[in-house]
């Protein structure tokens, strides 16, 4: 396979045959360069047949967003008589970058000593990174200190190109002048193979488009409870037992009862193809970190040597997804295997890190072992914490002897952190910051940011996901420096990533779907300043960037142009819908009766007030005539609460704060199986109490709630509510309660309070939350996650 050559999973015919086509590279590049020279020759026997250059200023529009950009007049002719030039130190950058290029033009570009395009060595770049790039109507230079920067160069270079694959023999570079340089030296994506496994050629393509984003660290996560992927050749039965599952699950897991398909299922990486993609990875300035997942996560490894739990079995690779509770036992005999496997690993990635999970490890075995608790009681540790901080700091002496370093999921800090450990912090930001304020390197990667397998939109034709909702508005807004760091603790910030977990992605086209252009937005949260960032400018640069995906092959998610409602309440003035769409220059046109909106309805010009009743609200976008993109629903409820003031006693997390309080009683509801949407309230160890203003005094009937379930995310519905009135807003008397009964099936868990005509003005609601998950499930030890939809008075 070339070096450049963008694989292409699950295309059209016409992809297919265009890629079988660039995958014969002798005679493409042969019969290339036969109709480049013949289409040069033409234009020169007709200089008429020359197209003219654009008379308007093309739009810049590079992702992520350079440190500088400075627009010129006219443009760059990019034709078959155009040549090419690099540094001599750079030999092999000249050969990938001239590749490249020919790849993406379709155009000869020779060598020449002087080209008209150049990669010029300059000291005076001082990142090692960064780069500049000028075009002038005669020449394009792109000067940089070292290979990487001059590579990140020739990426912004293709970006100033048209989207198309194939443009024709001419091409016109804007004129322009960038500077550049990355704000993180840590710029990473994520992909997990252990749930569904993905072939090399897959795997190559996220690599070229992580490179094409200038993000350069692959996190490769190899192994699982359901499967293991990767050749150890001292323990072949990893190859042969433990990377194939007997079956799958169908749909969710929450889905009462579980299906199966019955298939055998899996797959590894030889040692070879794990080479060929480190090599591969490091032609593209990617540094490919390996996962191998410990203490936990061990269930397919145990399946083949059984030996290394701490019951004696019998163990197979898990059918279903979720946190089990075989895991490593932490005798002799596993650290010599986990040395073993991590010497294998070592000498096929060169990376400085070396990856070993350490994330949701159940206890349970731990305390129901002999073994377990007296090595605890020799070695003096207090807790099964400390037994696997002693897991993993015995694992680290191993990897710094070797001359690498250690880095895990923040679970590590539990029990005292290993001395020169890097923390990954993804249930939210709370560990990164610990990590960093004891002077330890932290990678941000919160779920509610950073979770590529979450629902990208709410619409009820989204591909299933695991759960939550995560918009691309909303990774883009992500900061991964947090408030709470000093100047010099922010320095420990490393960078951020991207995960994708494949539990619910099993085909290379829903990854794609699911990554991009989400990945668009993490790969600009690592390079680009926070000054220079901004979600309009994004979006705007974003429509332009969709089809240069589409060209190579990525089957990207366009929400741009969607409809996008945002309900407006809580204040006391009423509810209120807003309408936009990511994508400028569209009208949005809709209706309030449930029929469905045309050119000739209503055209939205401000945020339209709901009144009493229900209502359904229809509304679509419409471009140059014609409509464009997904439309939008939305269905009110009106009721006594509806649009009233609302005062939380304790918010909801920032990730899951809907549109503000007046979420909880805008008279829309949540959905039932995304808890991540704007109408959902999330709180983690605090219960949800509101007081509601209703205007008046007045005769209640009953207060009704709605609780999201979902405890395989750590979700789970609350242990009662209360509720009582006032006069006066001060002085409140109990009028009700009920004991929330979470048996049944489905993810969402009603509630009801009847008040029986009783009288007051203010309304104070409280929901006592669960509490802490019980062992044996996952999460076990956490608190529970409390999640309060729609607040309706009657």
């Amino acid at each position: 396979m070339k070096p450049w050559k963008l694989s292409v999973a699950g295309s059209s015919t016409v992809d297919i045959l265009f890629t079988l086509t660039k995958s014969l590279p002798d005679m493409t590049m042969k019969l290339a360069g036969a109709l480049a020279a013949l289409s040069g020759m033409l234009l020169l026997g007709c200089a008429a047949a020359e197209p003219p250059a654009p008379t308007e200023k093309a739009a810049i529009a590079i992702i992520p967003q350079p440190r500088s950009v400075e627009q010129g007049e006219g443009y760059f002719r990019w034709n078959p008589k155009t040549t090419f030039t690099a540094d001599a130190a750079w030999p092999e950058l000249a050969r990938q970058a001239a590749e490249q290029l020919r790849q993406q033009t379709g155009l000869p570009l020779p060598d020449a000593a002087d080209g008209a395009i150049a990669l010029i060595k300059d000291e005076a770049v001082d990142h090692a990174e960064g780069y500049q790039v000028e075009v002038t109507p005669e020449r394009i230079a792109i000067r940089a200190s070292t290979p990487a920067g001059a590579f990140y160069g020739l990426q912004t270079l293709v970006q100033l190109l048209p989207p198309q694959s194939a443009a024709g023999p001419t091409w016109f570079v804007p004129c322009v002048k960038i500077d550049d340089a990355p704000r993180f030296p840590y710029r990473g994506m994520h992909l997990d193979v252990a749930r569904h496994f993905f072939p090399v050629a897959v795997v190559k393509q996220y690599i070229d488009m992580l490179a094409a984003h200038k993000q350069n660290r692959f996190h490769w996560h190899l192994t699982d409870d359901q499967g293991w992927r990767i050749e150890i050749k001292k323990y072949p039965r990893l190859a042969e037992v433990a990377a194939y599952r007997r079956e799958t699950l169908i749909g969710h897991y929450s889905d009462e009862p579980q299906r199966f398909d019955g298939k055998r299922y899996g797959g590894h990486y030889t040692h070879d193809e794990v080479r060929e993609v480190v090599r591969y990875a490091a032609e593209r300035y990617i540094t490919v970190i390996p996962e191998i997942e410990m203490p936990g996560h061990a269930q397919a490894a145990i399946s083949a040597y059984p030996e290394l739990a701490c019951t004696p079995g019998p163990f197979e690779p898990a059918t279903k997804w979720g946190v089990f509770e075989d895991v490593f036992c932490p005798k002799e005999e596993t650290f010599a295997f986990l040395e073993d496997v991590l010497l294998e690993v070592m000498a096929l990635f060169p990376s400085e890190y070396i990856h070993i999970g350490g994330d949701e490890c159940p206890k349970t075995r731990w305390e129901q072992s002999d073994f377990c608790q007296q090595l605890m009681q020799r070695e003096g540790l207090r807790d099964e914490h400390e037994l696997q901080s002693y897991f993993i700091r015995r694992i680290e002496r191993f990897l710094n002897a070797n001359g690498r370093k250690l880095i895990g999921w923040d679970e590590i800090l539990e029990g005292g952190l290993a001395p020169n450990a890097t923390v990954m912090s993804w249930r939210g930001t709370e560990g990164g910051i610990a990590a960093a304020q004891s002077g330890h390197d932290v990678i941000m990667t919160p779920t509610s940011f950073c979770y590529f397998d979450y629902y990208q939109d709410d619409h009820p034709d989204e591909p299933l996901a695991i759960g939550g909702l995560l918009p691309l508005e909303k990774v883009y807004s992500y900061e991964p420096i947090p408030e709470a760091l000093t100047a010099e603790q922010a320095r420990h910030i490393l960078g951020a990533q991207g995960n994708v977990w494949t539990e619910y992605i099993p085909t290379p086209e829903k990854l794609q779907y699911m990554v991009w252009p989400r990945a668009c937005a993490m790969a600009e949260i690592g390079w680009t300043q926070p000054e220079r960032r901004n979600y309009a400018d994004f979006a705007t640069r974003l429509s332009y960037h969709l089809p240069r995906l589409r060209a190579w092959g990525i089957q990207a998610a366009n929400h741009l142009d969607n409809v996008k409602t945002e309900v407006l309440a809580g204040d006391g003035q009423g509810v209120r819908v807003r309408l936009f769409t990511d994508a400028p220059g569209n009208d949005i046109h809709y209706t309030l009766d449930g029929s469905a909106p045309t050119p000739a309805s209503a055209r939205y010009e401000q945020p339209i007030p709901l009144k009493e009743g229900n209502v359904t609200l229809k509304a679509f976008t419409v471009r140059d005539g014609a409509p464009v993109g997904r439309g939008a629903g939305l269905q009110f409820r009106g009721h006594k609460a509806a649009g009233k003031a609302i005062r939380l006693t304790h918010p909801p997390a920032k990730q899951y704060a809907g549109a503000g309080p007046g979420s909880a009683l805008n008279g829309v509801m949540g959905s039932d199986e995304r808890y991540g949407d704007a109408e959902w309230l999330g709180f983690e160890g605090l219960d949800f109490e509101a007081v509601v203003d209703l205007g008046e005094a007045q005769s209640l009937q009953g207060v009704s709630l709605r609780f999201y379930r979902s405890e395989g995310q750590w979700i789970y519905a609350p242990r009662s509510v209360e509720v009582s009135l006032s006069d006066d807003g001060q002085r409140f008397v109990a009028a009700g309660s009920a004991t929330v009964n979470a048996a049944g099936e489905g993810n969402v868990v009603p509630i009801a309070v009847p008040l029986a005509g009783k009288q007051g003005r203010y309304l104070k609601v409280k929901v006592n939350r669960y509490g802490v998950i019980p062992a044996g499930a996952q999460g076990a030890g956490h608190e529970a996650w409390l999640f309060v939809d729609e607040l309706v008075v009657e």
